[in-house]
């Protein structure tokens, strides 16, 4: 069987389906092809519909858009986070049960990749663009406009500041940061990569997120219930993928004008976004080992050096401070800030916390995918412990600190700080980064920094979706023609233009929304089939292996 997992392990799943078996295999002149003949066709056809449509009625499509982001936020919004906290109990449950011993490969598997590896390929494909663009707007703005759990803003009603209301506002806006980037979202991540590990690994079953749906469908997951699950995840991958790299246009736009006076337009972030996906197009040629794990190593590196350089000439102590008082409070507020009924801070809830778990929701196919390749040999426990904790206390930091240099900004001289005037008072969130460097050393250098940063996390973030939505289309083959994944990578790029042209951030939003609803549904149903293969594989497992 082609596939990455073994069919001689301990698998109580049969099939004779084969990976490919419904692909078309050819050649147009010098470009070979091999795709699932439904999967890829729909998905495509449907992508160029949407690009066309879009371009041709931005103003209908802007529309349409606001109206998805508001009934997302204002209807489903108890939903959206009834879920998110089940798949946190879901998590905790696989750690504390007999499940956390089996071995994602078999019981003689080991891991394909060393720790440092494996936590670099997670940090770059399932962080990205956020801790850029997000690490200074969210503390701030959580701290003193969308005020998570109702408390006061140091700004009164007089606009006046408040000194002893600064202590209470920057522990929960950092603590309502760290819950939108933490362990919430990494359980959507877990479920989604545990199932298609489990299945793949020692199911022996195509790596497809359909083959997840056995244990539910039996034989017809590979008929048009299978073809409905993988086409809903491209698009879900899709449309998450384009909100990313979407903010990571708007903000090394941003930069460029910060630092060397480049117009801040629509054309510019179209360019931006055309020549980055080039760049991608050549990493995706090179595939997993030369193209993504290179790049992902290099951009660690990179995001390291440049969170030192903040730590370090910026008030340190109070960036330390700041970090552990944050986090403190996200432990103490978690149940408050997680709850989904009795809460009166709308603006927080709605607009910012339910876009992000219909955010993380979207992107599971793809990180999912991702992380499950990579993740071979690891156990259960091991893999659901390492993947919930240690990328979030890794955003923990890093968006302690820097939310809490551009806090100490702020407040030290609110008069003169960019910081307040880019995220309170005019709300251009794309410069929240660029106004709090600029209070610190080296404003110019450090700016072109992150830049650069925002430019290769948009690569590897095009680069990984590209790789996994190619192995969706292609009946869970990973040796695909490098054709394909350059097309994905293209319409991924595409999507990105028509929703910035379409209607900016609300179509992002919307992208991401629309997809998140039903997908949600599909990873719900998922949870179940993770039992029952677990539950197979502790029946036929060897004595004496873990």
């Amino acid at each position: 069987m082609d596939s990455l997992g073994d069919p001689a392990s301990t698998s109580d799943m049969h099939t004779d389906y084969t990976v490919g078996q419904d692909n078309i295999e050819g050649r147009l002149g010098p470009i070979g092809f091999d795709i699932h003949n439904r999967v890829f066709v729909v998905s495509a056809l449907a992508s160029v519909v949407f690009i066309i449509l879009t371009l041709l009625f931005p103003e209908r499509a802007g529309a349409v858009f606001q109206a998805i982001v508001g009934f997302a936020t204002g209807t489903l919004d108890w939903y959206f986070m009834v879920v998110v906290d089940f798949f946190i109990l879901f998590c905790i449950a696989l750690v504390l049960l007999p499940y956390g011993s089996v071995r994602l490969g078999g019981p003689d598997a080991r891991p394909d990749y060393g720790y440092l590896s494996w936590f670099a390929m997670l940090f770059s494909a399932g962080i990205g663009i956020g801790l850029l663009f997000f690490g200074v707007l969210e503390p701030v703005y959580h701290a003193n406009v969308s005020l998570p759990l109702g408390i006061p803003s140091p700004f009164g009603a007089d606009g006046e500041l408040d000194p002893a209301a600064i202590p209470e506002a920057t522990a929960l806006g950092l603590a309502g940061t760290y819950l939108h980037w933490g362990i919430h979202g990494w359980a959507v991540y877990v479920v989604m990569a545990l199932a298609l590990a489990i299945f793949t690994y020692n199911k022996g079953l195509p790596f497809s997120i359909r083959s997840a749906f056995f244990p539910i469908l039996g034989e017809r997951v590979w008929g048009w219930w299978g073809h409905v699950i993988d086409i809903l995840a491209v698009f879900s991958t899709l449309f998450g993928l384009a909100t990313s790299l979407g903010l990571g246009a708007q903000q090394a736009n941003a930069g460029m004008n910060f630092v060397f006076g480049l117009e801040v337009s629509a054309t510019a972030q179209v360019i931006i976004i055309l020549l980055v996906t080039a760049v991608a197009l050549v990493s995706v040629w090179r595939g997993l080992e030369g193209g993504v794990k290179k790049l992902s190593e290099f951009n660690m590196i990179m995001a390291v050096l440049f969170f030192f350089f903040v730590l370090l000439a910026g008030p340190t102590l109070v960036a330390l401070s700041g970090f552990w008082t944050g986090l403190v409070t996200y432990v103490t507020e978690f149940v408050p800030l997680s709850a989904p009924f009795g809460r009166e801070d709308d603006a927080y809830r709605q607009d910012w916390t339910i876009f992000y778990w219909a955010w993380w929701v979207s992107w599971a196919p793809f990180v999912g995918m991702f992380i499950a390749r990579v993740s071979r040999g690891r156990t259960v426990r091991e893999f659901v412990i390492c993947v919930l904790l240690i990328p979030s206390l890794f955003i923990f930091i890093w968006m302690g600190v820097f939310g809490s240099v551009a806090l100490d900004q702020l407040y030290a001289a609110p008069e003169i700080s960019l910081v307040k005037e880019y995220v309170i008072d005019s709300y251009r969130p794309e410069l929240s980064l660029f106004g709090m460097l600029n209070e610190l050393p080296l404003t110019a250098l450090m700016s072109t920094v992150g830049i650069v940063l925002a430019l290769i996390f948009f690569v590897t973030s095009s680069d990984s979706g590209s790789l996994v939505i190619d192995t969706i289309t292609a009946g869970g083959k990973i040796d695909a023609p490098r054709p394909q994944r350059m097309f994905w990578a293209t319409v991924e790029g595409l999507i990105a233009i028509v929703l910035l042209l379409g209607g900016g951030l609300a179509a992002l939003q919307a992208g991401v929304t629309a997809t998140a609803i039903p997908f949600s549904i599909v990873m719900l149903l998922m949870c179940y089939s993770i039992v029952k293969a677990l539950n197979g594989e502790l029946r036929h497992r060897r004595p004496g292996k873990a």
